[in-house]
């Protein structure tokens, strides 16, 4: 019988002091690590962490030029061709990455109108570990990201958003 945060039995959701995120801890087997393990129910477990493991709202600007970082936040949604095709979402991605640019570009249209923020999307949406901390992924320099990120992110003005792009292509028009 899985848990009310969809994980399997001995498996639950605690909070790392040193990290402040949360993670799986298997009471059994004293395993612990930052993925869902094998078995878990996605659906539950999004609604559990945006229920219980809510982070502070990010403030905005959320971008700081102090020593050569910035701060930035992002909602990433992975594709069956990507890198690792797995997430705290899913196990295994078999989302084409003509559904992935769909998916963004519907996010996209949710944020601009008002309708979401970028936070609460990125919690239960996005495909990165970042999620539990709405899409924050903290400071970071030069060499820190994926460089087409990482360019993205150096060229924004404080509180400036850009929109969806891919990765190591051409960006969307």
């Amino acid at each position: 019988m899985q848990s009310t945060a969809g994980l399997p039995p001995s498996w639950e959701v605690r909070h790392s002091n040193s990290k402040n995120l949360p993670y799986y801890f298997n009471t059994s087997t004293k395993e612990s690590r930052w993925e869902p393990p094998s078995g878990t129910d996605t659906e539950a477990l999004k609604s559990y962490m945006a229920t219980h493991h809510s982070s502070a709202p990010i403030r905005s600007p959320d971008v700081s030029k102090d020593g050569g970082k910035i701060r930035a936040a992002h909602l990433l949604i992975k594709h069956k061709d990507s890198r690792r095709p797995s997430s705290w979402r899913e196990n295994e991605i078999t989302r084409t990455k003509e559904e992935a640019i769909s998916t963004l570009l519907g996010h996209e249209a949710r944020i601009r109108s008002g309708q979401a923020s970028l936070g609460d999307l990125a919690m239960t949406e996005s495909d990165c570990s970042s999620a539990r901390k709405k899409g924050d992924l903290g400071y970071f320099g030069r060499g820190d990201m994926q460089k087409e990120f990482e360019d993205a992110a150096f060229a924004m003005k404080p509180g400036e958003c850009t929109w969806v792009f891919r990765l190591r292509e051409e960006p969307l028009s």
